[in-house]
This record gives C-alpha cells, structure tokens and sequence, in this order.
C-alpha cells in the first residue's frame, strides 16, 4: 500500500460492488486500491474515471471526482486512437497525386 498522502487514481474497474483503482504519482502507477463503489463520489463511479485520493494511516480519507482531468485524459486517448487508426498513404495514392 503506498503511504499517506494524496495520490491520482484511474478507476480500472469493478468487481461487483468493489472498485478497483490503479494510484499514480508522477504518471506512474505505484499501487492498486480496492474501495466499496459506494466510497467513490456518484459522478466517478464509472470506469476511466480520474480521481484524487488521499490516504492516512492505509485508510482512505478522502475521494474526489476529477472531472476536467477525466475528460483530457479521454480525449488524449481518443486522439491516439484516431492518430494510430489512420491508414498511411499507400504508393497508389501517392502516384494518383503527382
């Protein structure tokens, strides 16, 4: 378990009434928390969601949704995958240019 302090944390997923979130520091992930769903705020129980979690004592003392850091964090994806799934020009297309 990481120690105290306040940490990013990516919901992964749920596990019937768990939520399993990956925390990061630094953009990296140092550790996997498993909460009640009902711990996390009502707008953040979905997955991909970004939250601020801070810790004390191994307990959770606070959670809250990150709702602007959800969105960029979607549309960086989203814009890789839009990158990554264009298909690269192709000699025909080339030559249909000249």
């Amino acid at each position: 378990m990481p120690s105290n302090g306040t940490y990013t944390a990516v919901v992964d997923r749920f596990e019937e009434d768990l939520a399993v979130l990956l925390l990061e520091e630094d953009g990296e992930t140092v550790g996997e928390l498993v909460v009640d769903e009902e711990a996390l705020p009502a707008d953040g129980r979905h997955v991909d969601a970004m939250l601020a979690v801070e810790l004390e004592d191994d307990e959770v003392v606070d959670v809250t949704y990150e709702e602007a850091a959800t969105e960029d964090r979607s549309e960086r994806a989203q814009s890789r995958f839009d990158s990554l799934s264009q298909r690269p020009p192709s000699e025909d297309d080339e030559e249909d240019s000249s």
